[in-house]
């Protein structure tokens, strides 16, 4: 599997909570020197998880549903047990990475776990991103920092985003950016429809 090789990737996490369910959270991850940085924010739930239990699975996925769900309290995704390591992976991940944790920076506000790969795998092709796709990954992190973003500039890109919308979305990706529109409403963030 190719390693990643630009700074961040955006991708789902999957750790295992205390009574070993697990728990799917996107994040952005990087690969420095054959590890994984994966760096929650203190305090979450990836957060707690990962202390208690060193052991994680990257999903590499293009239902971008998983990404607006786990933003808006859509979290039950099927998943299938791991390989190697005591987890979970998606079962609609395309591939997954087994990572055992190795060391915690544990800063503030975000902590850094360094993850070795011990297993990887695929599971069907990647035939790349749309548009729409890209377009609610990108809405999902702006989701993920109302509070810390203006709201002009969350409307700003927000009216950029929709035209990738518009021009290439499918069902999944409607949805997903129909889920996010209404937590942006939900923030007291209007929004200009259509």
């Amino acid at each position: 599997m190719a390693r990643l090789t630009s700074r961040i990737h955006e991708v789902i996490v999957t750790t295992l909570d205390e009574g070993a369910r697990p728990h799917s959270a996107p994040m952005g991850i990087s690969e420095v020197n054959g590890y994984f940085h994966i760096k929650p924010f203190k305090p979450s739930s990836t957060y707690d998880n990962l202390k208690r239990h060193p052991q994680c699975t990257i999903n590499y996925i293009d239902d971008v549903r998983v990404f607006a769900g786990a933003l808006t309290g859509r979290r039950d995704w099927p998943t299938l047990p791991c390989k190697q390591i005591k987890g979970e992976y998606l079962e609609q991940a395309l591939s997954h990475s087994e990572l055992e944790i190795e060391r915690v920076d544990d800063d503030d506000p975000r902590a850094c776990f360094y993850g070795q790969v011990v297993e990887e795998l695929s599971h069907a092709p990647f035939r790349g991103f749309n548009r729409a796709q890209s377009a609610v990954i990108e809405a999902a992190i702006l989701v993920s920092r109302i509070g810390m973003l203006s709201e002009q500039k969350i409307r700003d890109e927000l009216a950029y985003l929709r035209i990738g919308i518009e021009k290439t979305a499918g069902e999944r990706e409607l949805e997903a950016w129909g889920w996010l529109m209404e937590k942006i409403e939900q923030a007291g963030i209007h929004i200009e429809h259509d």
